[in-house]
Order: structure tokens, then sequence, then C-alpha cells
């Protein structure tokens, strides 16, 4: 019987190190000594001189997952290869290769068989265990379940000590950022067999986080000039837990172990430099945690270092520097962290000269550098002036001087010709400018409109090929898309690529589509008024080119920013309401010129009964019923610039009344008829908002006047006519001003670029009468109402402009002494004043969800008339509020305003305080 005889080769290679081939010579089967092993193969390692042997067969064991075939290809060995022994580098090769794949714990190839020059060779392999189970135990479900795909193992695959190592950090990475710094992991393995018949292994991390790490205290020593809360205060990521004093008099006895002494004194010996105190003391501090949640985070901590040394360089100290700093945990477990600061002398600017520009004089820059010598230096503003880092459009520089003028390869360079003065911090500087040539834009293009057709969004920008380049023109065509609507502001992108070989310059733009259309939809049953719903649908990119189009039906056709709203609302019996408005912004598709069309019928029927709680439809019901029609045409302006546009449209409205009495006041008999308003409005507007929905920038300015022909001047008689057929053709003339600013208060932060806004606006609204007898009343319609949410309501369906005041319900006094509660329901106003200010801060900038806060104050009021007008008795209010822009939806809104004026004697804010709802728009 033959006997098989193997000689191992080549053990475990635990390091991936290609050492020294290791011969064992052994016998599987009889555990026969060397002396009795097959002579050929013992002999082959004996040899003087190497000899070449061809690998005639390649067999595989010990694999249980892995195929014969892969573990063969994996090693590059062959059948047919010649291999040299003794040497046989190709079989440590070999192994290196099939360890390197991380999937065996131990390699070893034997040489099986031997015929002359023919070798047979096995390739024996110990596979890994392979994950079957995978637990994280002493944490909550939902931590263990963002753990699980941060740790990098997965079910089914080999387990590796590297493995489980990343595992670990990951883990330790994941309540770092939470703030448990004090964790401690153990992993359980727990062998499984029954992996599909193979070997496997179960791993548990046992994780014990212990107590969260907050910051306790941050010492700064070093800083003789700066303050230490301010610069405590450019660390924004790391913050200290806040601190209440329990001793707060500045002598005030502080308790040691043997002995007391003052407050002053323990300040000044308590700091973390003095490892030589050894005393003791009650700290008068009791740490606890507010608004901040007082984490330390590495990376934040090495980027606030970095501020801290920002802010010196910006207040004069550019030697400034940190020399050294330290973390320690106190006897609590939290964190303490020390910082020394080199400060370094305090420099002021010298002189500045300017070199190489023939197109401004020294005098303009200097203007507009805006530093003066003896100023504080200051890299940052010194760069910012200079438009050295990037454009930015909110701030008067040198290098967008130039480049509005198309000087888009302008160049300037400081350079510090000198350190003077008798401390030697005041530096000269030598401004070198090249000023190179005008460029102009070669290509301009766009991407990402898959929805909004290019003319759209081309006819919008103000940066056309031929043009020379301009920066202020690249930003306010930024601004344009994004007013659209159509697009994401946060990803409209413009990459500027200048080409100086041929004075050009390439504009791509980068837009992403969002959702503008809206969608309003509600149904319910009243007792005893019926079935109540509203259905509005808006397409705020429609197309009407493409209506006869079936293939750009999708579900509709659209792309060409055209917007039409169809809008049905029904109250039962009591009320029902049809819109159907139509706008192009570019009438022929040339010029800004824009079409508006609108057209709508309302009923509003007041047979409600209150004592038997239903609708009772009779002959002798109080109703009313209004129609009207508009259109209307706008057009930019180029004078004073060519943010202003101009509209003019005509209107008529139909109002029928029947038993129903408008002003029961002063017309107590006018409550059947018809009236017709015709009139002529014509608008004035400035706009040049950054963006719709959360403006940052920018202002709005309106001014309108709304005109009926004079009747009682062309028919004097009018005035003893019946008040039915006085008012059948009403006359008035109505004033509207509105202005509105923009101001960021704070630099953008984060990805999203957040920041404060500040918003403030100012209304005024006046309407009069031609004819100034007494007997003849200001029209019953188209007032004012002042009060409450702005929403629309019976007095809006007669065309009075609701006007909004958070914190007050619909009043008619224009005494603000006299509390809105305790007032009738409102007649109307012919005058008032709205002054308003926000300041807001985004939540959300997503465009699929914009969200952000305000804190408001507003004062307001109405007057009858000029006779009554005080424009400084106003209502006053003050509250917060929330804004949610959804795309389908439109804009939501919830306030909360304290009326200061409505207060009772006694009472403090007590009643004052009233929650208003806003859907669709911002109110007046």
């Amino acid at each position: 019987m033959h006997k098989s005889y193997k000689i191992v080769l080549l053990g475990i290679f635990l390091c991936l190190l290609s050492g020294p081939i290791m011969a064992q010579v052994s016998d599987d089967t009889t555990n026969k000594t060397v002396d009795s092993i097959d002579a050929d193969l013992v002999n082959i390692f004996k040899q003087s001189t190497p000899k070449k042997y061809k690998i005639a067969g390649i067999a595989v064991t010990g694999n249980d997952y892995y195929d014969s075939s892969l573990v063969v290809s994996v090693s590059g060995l062959s059948i047919g290869d010649v291999i040299t022994i003794p040497g046989a580098d190709a079989i440590s090769r070999a192994i290196n290769k099939i360890w390197s794949q991380e999937q065996f714990s131990d390699v070893a190839i034997y040489y099986t068989k031997l015929e002359g020059e023919k070798i047979w060779v096995e390739i024996h392999v110990v596979e890994r265990p392979r994950l079957t189970h995978l637990y994280f135990k002493g944490v909550p479900k939902g931590q263990a379940d963002e753990i699980k795909p941060k740790s990098g193992l997965v079910l089914g695959r080999v387990v590796t000590e590297a493995k489980k190592m990343g595992a670990v950090r990951a883990i330790r990475s994941y309540y770092d950022e939470k703030g448990f710094r004090n964790l401690h992991i153990r992993i359980q393995e727990v062998k499984d067999s029954a992996y599909l018949g193979q070997n496997g292994e179960s791993l548990t991390f046992w994780i014990d986080k212990g107590n969260k790490v907050r910051i306790n205290d941050i010492y700064i020593t070093g800083n003789d000039k700066v303050a230490e809360n301010k610069l405590k205060s450019q660390m924004k990521g790391t913050k200290e837990m806040m601190r209440l004093t329990l001793f707060p008099a500045k002598d005030t006895p502080v308790w040691g172990i043997n002995n007391r002494y003052p407050f002053s004194q323990y300040m000044k010996d308590r700091g973390p430099l003095r490892p030589d105190l050894t005393l003791k003391v009650l700290d008068p501090y009791f740490r606890f945690k507010l608004f901040n949640s007082a984490k330390f985070d590495p990376k934040k901590y090495e980027e606030d270092k970095t501020k801290i040394v920002d802010y010196y360089n910006k207040v004069g100290y550019r030697d400034a520097s940190i020399l050294k700093d330290t973390t320690y945990y106190n006897s609590k477990g939290n964190l303490n962290i020390a910082l020394k600061v080199n400060e370094g002398h305090k420099y002021y600017f010298g002189n500045i000269t300017w070199r190489g520009n023939t197109l401004f004089s020294d005098s303009l820059l200097t203007e507009i550098m805006g530093i003066e010598n003896g100023d504080v230096f200051n890299q940052e503003l010194l760069n910012n002036k200079l438009g050295i880092g990037g454009l930015n459009p909110e701030v008067a520089d040198i290098s967008g001087l130039y480049m509005d003028r198309g000087y888009l390869f302008f160049q300037a360079r400081p350079t510090e010709v000198g350190v003077r003065g008798p401390n030697r911090d005041t530096i000269d500087f030598d401004i070198r400018l090249q000023e190179g040539p005008q460029a102009s834009i070669k290509y301009v293009r766009i991407a990402g409109n898959d929805k909004t057709n290019e003319h759209v969004a081309r006819r919008e920008m103000y940066t056309l090929p031929g043009d020379k380049f301009s920066r202020e023109n690249l930003v306010r065509s930024q601004r344009t898309l994004a007013n659209l609507g159509f697009f994401d502001q946060e990803k409209i992108s413009p990459d500027v690529q200048p080409n100086q070989d041929d004075g050009t310059v390439d504009l791509n733009w980068s837009v992403q589509e969002k959702s503008a259309d809206q969608l309003e939809l509600s149904a319910g049953f009243g007792g005893g008024i019926g079935l109540t719903g509203t259905l509005g649908l808006t397409f705020a990119n429609f197309s009407t080119k493409n209506i006869f189009n079936k293939s750009a039906w999708q579900p509709l056709p659209t792309g060409d920013g055209q917007k039409l709203t169809l809008r049905f609302q029904s109250n039962g019996k009591m009320y029902r309401s049809y819109n159907l408005s139509f706008s192009e912004p570019w009438l022929g598709g040339k010029k800004r010129n824009g079409l508006q069309f609108s057209i709508y019928d309302t009923k509003y029927n007041n047979g409600y009964n209150y004592t038997t709680g239903k609708f009772e439809e009779t002959a002798g019901n109080p109703w009313f019923r209004t129609t009207g029609v508009s259109i209307g045409l706008s057009k930019q302006l180029n004078w004073p610039d060519n943010y202003f546009s101009l509209t003019t449209a005509i209107n008529y409205t139909r109002y029928q009344l029947h038993n129903y009495t408008i002003d029961y006041y002063n017309m107590p008999d006018f409550n059947n008829g018809t009236s017709n308003n015709l009139n002529l409005k014509i608008t004035l507007n400035r706009y040049n908002i950054d963006n719709p929905i959360f403006p940052r920038s920018g202002s709005n300015f309106m001014l309108s006047a709304q005109l009926t022909p004079p009747y009682s001047i062309l028919d004097p008689k009018i005035v003893g006519y019946s008040d039915a057929r006085k008012y059948k053709w009403i006359e008035y003339h109505k004033w509207r001003f509105t202005g509105e600013w923009y101001i960021p208060l704070s630099a953008p932060t984060g990805e999203d670029k957040k920041q404060f806004v500040l918003k403030m606006s100012a209304k005024f609204g006046y309407m009069g009468k031609y004819n100034t007898n007494p007997d003849l009343m200001v029209s019953p319609f188209e007032r004012f109402q002042v009060g409450d949410a702005g929403l629309s309501n019976t007095y809006s369906f007669l065309g009075y402009d609701i006007i909004s005041q958070r914190g007050y319900p619909v009043y008619s006094s224009s005494n603000p002494r006299i509390n809105p509660d305790q007032q009738q329901a409102s007649t109307y106003f012919t005058l008032f004043n709205k002054y308003t200010t926000e300041i807001r801060y985004p939540l959300s900038l997503n465009p699929s969800s914009t969200i952000f806060g305000l804190a408001f104050f507003e004062a307001a009021n109405g007057w009858y008339g000029f006779k009554d007008y005080n424009p400084f008795q106003l209502r006053r209010s003050v509250g917060l509020g929330m804004r949610f822009n959804l795309p389908m939806f439109g804009l939501l809104g919830f306030d909360y305003g304290i009326g200061l004026d409505r207060t009772q004697p006694g009472q403090g804010l007590k009643g004052a305080g009233r929650f208003t709802f806003m859907l669709g728009f911002e109110p007046d």
C-alpha cells in the first residue's frame, strides 16, 4: 500500500511578513520518524544545487466556505508553473497573497508527491470564523441601532482582530460626540458551529458609557490685554457649564480645612497653574447645564483654539499664539481645560501707498478701503477690503470696484514695506495692483433645470454672452433665479471660469429644481349648512403653449414660468367662492412685460338661525354677492434703476346686496341694490430682495393709487339721491405705501449659511372721496380693517383691505386706551399706520420645508380720517412666532402676541396674549 507523505513548508504568518521558510517533515498516517519518510521528498531540501520542478497538481484542503479554485487563483500558482527547490520564492509569495485576503487564520503549503521533475502541491487553510450574530448591550436600543452600521461589522463576513478594534473605535467616536469620554467596552466572543454547518462566531459588545463628561471650567492665562470672557466667547464649540455664584460678595469668607480667607484672595489662588496650592476650599460656584451642552469635542476644540488666535489677529496682536494647553479631569469626572497664550505686541496700520492703479485715484481707493493711519492692525479686514479670498457682495471692496467694471483678472497684493515707531508696532503697506484687461462673457451654460425651460432661466439673468463681466450682475442674476421660486436658493451656484489667454470668461450655472406648485384641500360637514370644503390648485411653472401637446402633460404642461391658480371654496349653503387667475411674467417673451388676469365670484348668505342651530333658506335671508374681473400689465423700468416696475390694472367689481347692511351706524338704509366699482390701479414697485421665502438682504417698496371716476363731481346732484342710487357707482381714491427692509445681523454659519436677519417694515393706507360734502359718505366698500391675523373674512369680500396686528382682535376704535375686547364688531377705517420689527433665524433652509422662528415688535392703529389722525397714537404688541414653508401647501404661520395696550389695571399681562394663525401668505 502506497503511503502519502507530506512535507510542511510554511507555518502561520501572523504579521504579514515574508520570513524564512520553515521546513518540517511529518507522516500524517503513520507518524513515522524522518528516517522512514520517502527519501526523494526529503532529499529535495538537501540538494547542494537548487533544482527546478514543475507543478503537476494543486489541491486545497481545510476550506469550507471558499471555493478551491478561488484559493488557487488568489495564490497565483498554476499547474505547469516551474518552482526552484530549495528557494521556492513562488511558494512564499503564494502564502502572502492568500494571507493578505484576511479570510484565514492559518495558511500552509505542502509537497505531497514527487515523480521525477513533477511535484504535487497541497494548500491547506484554516478559515476565520464568520459573524453570525451581533449585539450591543448596555445601551438603549435606538443607540444600538445607530452604532450597528457605524461598526463596520456585517453578518456573514469574517471576523478579524482589526475589524473588532475598528468597531471599538467607531463606538468610542460615536459616544465621544455625545460627551461620554469615560467609556468601557468589553467584547464577548461565542463560537457558533451551527452557522450553515461551518465555522461561525457571535459577538456581543458590552458598553458601559459611564457619566457624561462636561467641561467644568476653561482657564486662560497670559491674557493681559484681552479679557478672558472675550476669548471664551470665540470658542463656539467649546463651552463650560453655567456658573452660579454662591458667595457673591467680594470679601465673603470662604471656609477651608483649618482656616478662612476672603473670596477675592481665593479667586487669585484657585488658578490651574498653581500645582503647589494645597489648600482645599469650598468652591463658591455651583456648576450646572442650562442652554449649552458643555460637552467636549476634540475637533471643535482644535478649531476653537484657532479662533482664539484669529481673534487676537483681528484686534492687532498678529504675533499671538497658544503656547500650551492641557485637559484634565476634576474629582467629579468633568473636564477642565487650561490654555496659556502669548499675546505679543499690538500692531497698527501705518501709511498705505497704492501702486499700479491707472483707472482710479489714490484718494478714491483709500476712501473705499476705509483704513486710516493709526487704526488697529487687522489682517482679515485688510483682506476683505481688498477682496482677497473670494467675492463678497455684501462688502464694498477694491476688488468689487474693478470687477463690476469687467476687470475680472484684477489682483491686489498687500506688501509690508516697513515696521516703524518707538515700539516698532506700526506697519506700512504698499498695495500693488495688477488691473489687467477687461473680460467679456463668452459662454453662459445652465445645468440642472430638468423641468424649467432654459429660456425661462436665461431671460432672468443679467450675465449675457458678449457683455463685460460684472460681479454685481452675477450676484443679481443669482437673486433673480432664486426669486423665480423654481430652484433651491442654496444650490444656485455660478461657476466662474476665466480664460486669461483670450480675455473671456465662461459662466456655468448649476441649479436644482424644487416644487413650487401648491395644493389646498379640505372637506367637512357642518350641521345645518351641509358640505364644506376647499379645493385650491396653484401651478407656479405652467406652460399654456403646451396645453395641446399631449407629450407635455407630465402630469401638466410646465416649464414656461407662467402661474395658473384655480380655487373653489364652500361653506355649505352659507358661502361659496370661485376664483381663477393667470399671470405671464414675460408677455411676448422678449421683454419683462407682465400680464395678470383674474376673475372671481363669491356669495355669502347669512341665513343661519342661531336659535335653532339650522340654516333657514328663505326669501328674506340677508346675503351679498361679489363678482369681479381684473386685467393688468406690468413693465420693468430702467429709471431710476432697473429694480423698478410699473403696473397698471383695470378692475371691475359688482356688489349685490339683499337685506344686508354694511354700515349700520352711518348707512342703515343701504341694504339692497347693486353697486359697481370700476377703478384704475397704478402701482410703482422697487423689489431687490434676495429670496422670497427667507430674505436675508434687500428691500421692497410699493406705492399704489387706486382711482375711480369722480362721479359726484360729474353729477353734483348725486348727493341728494337715495343711498342705493348714490352708491350705484361708488367713488373713492385709495393710496397704499409699503416699505420693507431686510438686514443680516450676523455672518452666515454652517453649511446652510444660517444667520440672524432683521426685518423692518412700515405701511400706510388712506382712502378718501372727491366730494367734501358731509352728506356724501366715503365709499362703504374698499375700506380698511385693522387687527387679528389678517385672514380673509366677510369684509374682504366687500373689498376691504385686512390689516393684521398680532396680539389684538379686530378693533373699531382708534383710541388705544379702549380695550378692543370690549368694543363692538369692527366697522371700518379710512386711514391706518403700521410698523413692524422682526428678528428672524432659520431652523431649516431645506427647500422641502423651510422653517424659521421670529420675535416681533409691532405698532399699528386705524383712524376714520385725517381729523382724528395721530401717528403717535398706536397699539403696541410683542411676541414670538414660527413660519413653515411647505412646497405643496405654501406658508403656514403661528404667532403669540401680547397686546401691551390690552392690559387691565392691576392684572399685568393677564388676558393680553393672543394666538394668531396665517395660511398661504404673509398678511398685510
